[in-house]
């Protein structure tokens, strides 16, 4: 494990000349949190799932937020990194699943868990980079970190700050134009890739802060799209791992899955949602070398998740429990399409 995270530390400080003229202003402000992140990523992560090989492709300035990776499962093949929902949509072949680790995890650990989840279904999942900008920073700094459930409004607030630090970086204005109308990207990089047609995953998975990630996406394409919604519904089983958030009534087909001693995802978990799957003796993690094995086997709760035929009954309680579910995301899709 330390042997792939000095690998990957390696790597983003022969990245940061890159990252610093390209954009000084966010190479300065965001690489020492970055740096902390990819540590974290090895508590909360399985990254022995990556390969020293693959580690290079992971520095910042190669995946960061909104980028996209494509994990085949262990053993078949390298993994690929996309900057954009445009580039990977023309290269990328089939996916299984569409995975998000939590907000703030490095490209380590959206590519670990992207890894786990593949190896449980045996194809290639592809993993959306959460990243970590600005708005997450003063989000944390207000206590988001830990009660994101609660706060996560408070991050779109500070996107125009995101926003106009962008607007320094010559990359970012040639990929996206107009920065002051776009949502957080890892949200939107969600969004683009369910509005293409030739993206059709069976599963969509999160975990920790992902699941939020996810929801958000949901919650704007149901409200921009709800044809769409219903097509993305039919088709997919949504995975939430160690936090469980509203999704539209929409989606029916949810499986959350819990560790038993996992305090940290139930401070941010809707407590009126029952977990579906709770792992024993596991915490937050996913990190099998975890101690005393209190990492979730994420590869595991995939299989297991999937064998489930029965739709989860949390969102089968009628017209009042939707309500209370849809109404506080509707300010998000208004801030994203204002």
């Amino acid at each position: 494990m330390l042997s792939v995270l000095t690998n990957v530390q390696l790597e983003r400080a022969a990245a940061l000349p890159a990252k610093f003229t390209d954009n000084p202003f966010r190479a300065v402000t965001l690489d020492a949190i970055q740096r902390r992140n990819a540590v974290l990523d090895a508590v909360f992560y399985d990254v022995n799932a990556v390969t020293h090989e693959e580690t290079p492709d992971l520095a910042f300035w190669l995946a960061r937020e909104g980028a996209i990776i494509l994990v085949p499962p262990t053993g078949e093949g390298r993994l690929r990194v996309f900057l954009t929902p445009q580039d990977y949509l023309q290269k990328a072949a089939p996916v299984a699943a569409l995975a998000v680790a939590g907000v703030g995890s490095s490209a380590l650990g959206a590519a670990a868990f992207a890894r786990n989840i593949a190896d449980g279904l045996g194809q290639p999942v592809a993993a959306v980079v959460s990243g970590y900008g600005i708005a997450d920073i003063l989000t944390e700094a207000l206590g988001g970190f830990f009660w994101f459930g609660a706060l996560n409004s408070i991050r779109h607030v500070f996107e125009p700050l995101d926003a106009f630090t962008k607007m320094f970086s010559r990359t970012e204005l040639l990929e996206n134009g107009n920065l002051w109308t776009r949502t957080s990207k890892d949200t939107e990089t969600v969004v683009a890739l369910l509005e293409d047609e030739r993206f059709l995953p069976r599963v969509l998975a999160g975990h920790s802060k992902g699941n939020l990630v996810l929801s958000e996406a949901l919650y704007a394409i149901t409200e921009e799209r709800p044809d769409l919604a219903e097509k993305v519904s039919a088709r997919s089983r949504i995975i939430t791992i160690s936090a469980k958030v509203g999704v539209p009534s929409t989606f029916r087909d949810v499986i959350d899955v819990m560790g038993e001693w996992d305090w940290f995802g139930a401070l941010n978990s809707r407590p009126d949602i029952p977990a579906d799957l709770v792992v024993p003796r596991a915490w937050h993690s996913t990190n099998p070398a975890f101690p005393m094995g209190m990492g979730i086997d994420v590869s595991q709760a995939i299989r297991q998740a999937m064998s489930t035929r029965e739709t989860s009954p949390k969102f089968a309680r009628g017209a009042r429990l939707s309500a209370i579910l849809d109404a506080p995301q509707r300010t998000i899709a208004a801030m994203r399409s204002a």
